[in-house]
C-alpha cells in the first residue's frame, strides 16, 4: 500500500514538473510572439508614417500641378486669343494688299495700253513730220531751182511758170481747221459731225499731222482731206 502511495506521489511530482516545463515554454513563445508583434507594429507604424508623408507630398504636388495646369491653360487661351486676333489682322491686311495688287494690275494694264497708243501716235507723228519735212524740202528745192533754170543768159529776169509759182492767196481756198466751224467742216470736207466736233475741241493745231497725232482724225480720213485743209493762224 505504501508503495502504491509512493508511486502516486512520484507520478504527481513528475506531472507537476512536466506542467511547469510546458508552461515556461509557452510563456517564452508568447513573449517571443509579443516581441515580434511589437516589432511588426513598429514597422507598420513607420510604414504608415512614410505613407502619410507620401500622401502629403502627393497632395502638395497635386496642388502644384493643378496651379501649373491652370496657369498653362490661361496662357494657352491668351495665346489662342492673340493668335486669332493676329490672324484676323493678317487676313485683313492680306485682303487689302490683294485689292491693291488688283488695282495696280489694272492701272498697269491701262498704262501699258496708253503707252502703246502713245507709241503708235508718236510713230505716226514722226512719219508725218518726216513726210512734211521732205515735202517742204522738195518744194524749197523746186522753188529755188525753177527761177535760175528759167533765167536767160543775159541775166534778164524771166517770168516764172505758173506751175512753180505759189500765189499769195493760195491758202484762200483751203479750210482752216483752226477757225472753221464744225458745220462748215461737215459740209465742205464731208466728215461726220462727231469728227468735226473733235477737231474743234482739240484746237489749235500747229501742223496738219496733229489731227492724227492727237487721235482726232483717222489716218485714212486725214489722207483724204489733207490737201483741202490748212492750219494757218
Amino acid at each position: 500500500m505504501r508503495s502504491v502511495w509512493m508511486t502516486a506521489i512520484v507520478a504527481a511530482g513528475a506531472f507537476s514538473i512536466m506542467g511547469c516545463v510546458v508552461s515556461d515554454r509557452k510563456y517564452q513563445e508568447a513573449i517571443a510572439e509579443g516581441d515580434a508583434a511589437k516589432t511588426e507594429l513598429a514597422t507598420m507604424r513607420t510604414q504608415k508614417s512614410a505613407l502619410e508623408q507620401q500622401v502629403k507630398t502627393l497632395k502638395e504636388l497635386n496642388v502644384k500641378f493643378g496651379n501649373e495646369a491652370q496657369a498653362a491653360h490661361d496662357e494657352l487661351e491668351r495665346i489662342q486669343h492673340s493668335r486669332d486676333k493676329e490672324r484676323g489682322s493678317i487676313e485683313a491686311r492680306t485682303k487689302e494688299l490683294e485689292d491693291r495688287v488688283r488695282q495696280l494690275t489694272v492701272q498697269n494694264r491701262a498704262m501699258k495700253s496708253e503707252y502703246e497708243d502713245a507709241k503708235r501716235h508718236n510713230e505716226t507723228l514722226k512719219s508725218l513730220v518726216a513726210r512734211y519735212q521732205k515735202e517742204l524740202k522738195e518744194r524749197s528745192v523746186t522753188g529755188s531751182l525753177a527761177p535760175s533754170a528759167a533765167s536767160p543768159p543775159a541775166m534778164v529776169p524771166a517770168p516764172m511758170p505758173p506751175s512753180t509759182v505759189t500765189p499769195p492767196s493760195a491758202g484762200a481756198g483751203l479750210m482752216n481747221v483752226n477757225k472753221a466751224s464744225a458745220g462748215d467742216m461737215v459740209l465742205v470736207l464731208g466728215i461726220s459731225k462727231e469728227m468735226a466736233d473733235r477737231i474743234v475741241m482739240n484746237r489749235p493745231y500747229k501742223v496738219k499731222g496733229e489731227l492724227v497725232a492727237k487721235n482726232v482724225v483717222p489716218k485714212e480720213t486725214f489722207d483724204t482731206i489733207r490737201e483741202r485743209i490748212s492750219v494757218s493762224p
